[in-house]
């Protein structure tokens, strides 16, 4: 072949070759320890982007200096990673692949399934880290998460949208609290879409959230729940990105019109998880060490919670993040910050806790800045006298350890304020439709209650729901349907318990 021809062959090839470049940023690691790596030559990365190392471990860029990039490491063999390791950009921000497939499963903050199952991931992708919905994209919070908790529901409502905070000390019932308002989801009511929850576990016992998942698999709410679990054993830098990949994954069915709640267990363990990982990429500490951001990094992670309005598909996600004390001082430093960023708080106190009362609710503290917008009028007709005899009674009892000598009409509000505390005692994992909790408490607070003794009353209760739903169906149907307490249905609601009354002897 002659050179002419061949140098036009090459030509043809040339022309039809396609040439897709590819630009890599790589750089190296500088050094690496603790979970942390410095890498340098990464002139392109971004905060809060994914980067590969040459052993395929995966890395997120948390902090950026004038030359190096501070990485923590998320997953692959950590101990392969040496000074010199090389090092790249992938170009995308750590986040979530969502879909319908998520519900019912176990996964970890990576989206590795925990429970045993194949997990094909597909769907859309979600950033964990988001902007939250702007004030014109939501609309006013007026729908009911219901916990099926009498002292909460009538007291500290919570409505679709919201951030209610669960604060308390170590073992007071904080958890159960959230456990209990899964399993009442099961308990569809009259014009509520049903919740999609997400149970988050951060820094928990694997044992403790295997009881959890036991239980939830147990009262058939797995089927509508999500658990994103990183445990105690996990690195500090996969529970830090626990709560975010919980929230991208909630987000995912709120742009879709769903009805979403949130379960954050528990932020302080989050706040100790960025503090080492803040002190290790050396970042100034500040107060109790933890790093200047730390109420920043709650704050944007909270305001993502939200109710969309209709032009965005009406979606909710309401979120119940958890916080610990320590001999219940709500002062910390933490707990101040969650408590200004969220709209009201469940407090709940060793003291009541020890002293038989549970749910452990400190009336006083607790509050819902939703209020009754986020209540059904008969639960609002009720609130108001539940709350005013509860704080009289709390007054009166104080009174009483310093005098002996006390009116009939005193002693009659402190059997009364006896009965109430007793009717809003409630075990765990049994809860109540809001007819049964409005039939409990309106017995206690009209006083035909007054008469039974305290020890008898929780057994009553029990047979009083037990006869009204059979005998009374008429009466349970106005109250479900109509949602309201007028004189009428308060006067039937009066005779059915009296009659029940009579039945007891």
């Amino acid at each position: 072949m002659r050179p002419e021809d061949l140098i036009k062959q090459l030509e043809k090839q040339l022309y039809v070759m396609d040439f897709v470049p590819e630009t890599i940023n790589q750089g190296k690691v500088d050094s690496c320890g603790d979970g942390i790596v410095k890498a340098t030559g990464l002139s392109k990365v971004g905060l809060w982007e994914e980067v590969e190392f040459e052993n395929n471990a995966r890395g997120l860029v948390l902090n950026m200096d004038e030359d190096f990039v501070s990485i923590i490491l998320l997953s692959g063999n950590t101990a392969e990673i040496i000074e010199g390791t090389k090092v790249k950009t992938t170009g995308k921000i750590l986040g979530v692949t969502v879909s319908e497939n998520l519900i019912g499963r176990v996964i970890d903050p990576l989206q590795n399934p925990l429970d045993g199952k194949e997990l094909k991931l597909s769907g859309k992708f979600y950033p964990v880290e988001k902007i939250a919905p702007g004030v014109i994209n939501r609309q006013p919070v007026d729908s009911p998460v219901k916990t099926g908790i009498k002292a909460i529901d009538s007291m500290i409502p919570i409505g679709r949208g919201q951030r209610e905070l669960i604060i308390g000390d170590r073992n007071t019932g904080k958890t159960a609290i959230a456990i209990d308002t899964i399993i009442n989801q099961k308990k569809k009511d009259l014009g509520l879409k049903q919740l999609i929850c997400i149970y988050c576990a951060i820094g928990q016992k694997a044992s403790n959230i295997a009881r959890i998942v036991a239980r939830l698999e147990e009262e058939g709410a797995m089927d509508y729940t999500i658990i994103v679990s990183s445990t105690a054993s996990d690195p500090a830098a996969v529970q830090y990105i626990a709560p975010y990949s919980a929230c991208a994954i909630g987000e995912y069915f709120m742009d879709k019109g769903e009805d979403v709640l949130i379960i954050y267990d528990d932020l302080s363990k989050h706040a100790w998880a960025y503090r080492q990982l803040s002190l290790l990429i050396k970042r100034p500490a500040g107060r109790e060490a933890y790093p200047g951001d730390i109420f920043s990094i709650h704050s944007q992670l909270l305001e993502r919670s939200a109710r969309l309005s209709k032009e965005n598909g009406g979606g909710s996600l309401t979120a119940l993040p958890i916080i610990e004390t320590q001999a219940n001082d709500i002062s910390g430093y933490i707990a101040t910050n969650v408590i200004s960023i969220t709209d009201g708080q469940i407090y709940l106190e060793s003291d009541l806790f020890n002293s038989g009362i549970r749910p452990a609710l400190n009336v006083g503290l607790s509050v819902s800045r939703v209020g009754s917008s986020a209540q059904s009028k008969a639960m609002k007709h009720l609130a108001g006298p539940l709350r005013i005899e509860l704080a009289q009674f709390s007054e009166l009892q104080a009174f009483v350890q310093f005098s002996t000598d006390l009116d009939e009409s005193t002693l009659n509000r402190i059997e009364r304020g006896k009965r109430i505390t007793e009717i809003l005692k409630q075990p765990q994992f049994i809860t109540f439709d809001e007819v049964s909790e409005i039939i409990s408490i309106f017995s206690a607070i009209s006083g035909l209650l007054d008469d039974i003794p305290v020890n008898n009353i929780k057994e009553l209760e029990i047979k009083m729901l037990a006869y009204i739903k059979t005998n009374k169906k008429q009466l349970l149907s106005r109250l479900f349907t109509e949602k309201t307490l007028d004189s009428s249905i308060e006067n039937e609601l009066k005779d059915a318990i009296s009659d029940f009354k009579k039945t007891q002897g």
